[in-house]
């Protein structure tokens, strides 16, 4: 059972865009969600890990590159997409500062599945490091629809330290956008956690360059 409200995450919501109204900026800001966790042990317990698809895109605008063979490239070029040919690959050298260039670039990397194993030996580890390895695409599939879905996951990876934070979307979206991608990113993160609910400390929501609220 959630313990977190829809009515309650609307009242938190129509304060950060009235928040964000009031001092417009030049950019949109993103809305994130920041959990505080307690009862655990990183340095003992599982360390969870895990991805959902929200039902709409949070990072509209995240930037993502395709890794191609000739059939995505063209795809990519007709999309308006950034792309990487095989060749483009292979003239990195496994440079690893080139590599190391390429992956701050860009958010994140598709790939066609015929290169995805080729991945490893034309770039070495490089985007594995940095958690960036490319999510494989076929030639079914449309890359524009690949890109968005890739903006519209988010990833919850619990590391050394008790906090979290994610991007659920911004403020441009309506509220109903944002109440369903913040009671789905919070049920599925709570559904992570080995005692569930006892686990969870604190909830807040804000905008990048507003204040905390506190949902929980």
């Amino acid at each position: 059972m959630s313990k977190v409200s829809a009515s309650a995450v609307r009242d938190v919501i129509v304060e950060i865009k009235k928040g964000s109204e009031e001092k417009k900026r030049n950019f949109v800001e993103t809305v994130e969600l920041q959990i505080g966790l307690k009862n655990y042990d990183p340095q003992r317990d599982k360390r969870f890990s895990g991805t959902i698809k929200l039902p709409n895109v949070a990072r509209p605008n995240m930037s993502v590159c395709v890794l191609g063979d000739a059939f995505h490239c063209d795809q990519a070029k007709a999309a308006g997409m950034e792309f990487q040919s095989v060749d483009d690959l292979k003239k990195l050298n496994k440079n690893k500062k080139l590599i190391k260039k390429l992956a701050k670039r860009y958010d994140a990397f598709v790939a066609s599945e015929a290169l995805i194993k080729q991945i490893p030996r034309l770039l070495g580890p490089g985007l594995h490091k940095v958690g960036k390895f490319p999510t494989p695409v076929s030639h079914a599939e449309s890359l524009t629809d690949k890109a968005n879905e890739i903006r519209a996951t988010i990833k919850f990876q619990l590391k050394k330290v008790l906090c979290l934070a994610v991007a659920v979307g911004h403020v441009g979206m309506t509220e109903d956008q944002l109440i369903a991608n913040v009671m789905l990113s919070v049920n599925f993160l709570v559904s992570l956690l080995k005692k569930h609910w006892q686990n969870v400390k604190s909830l807040y929501l804000k905008s990048t360059m507003g204040k905390p609220h506190r949902l929980f």
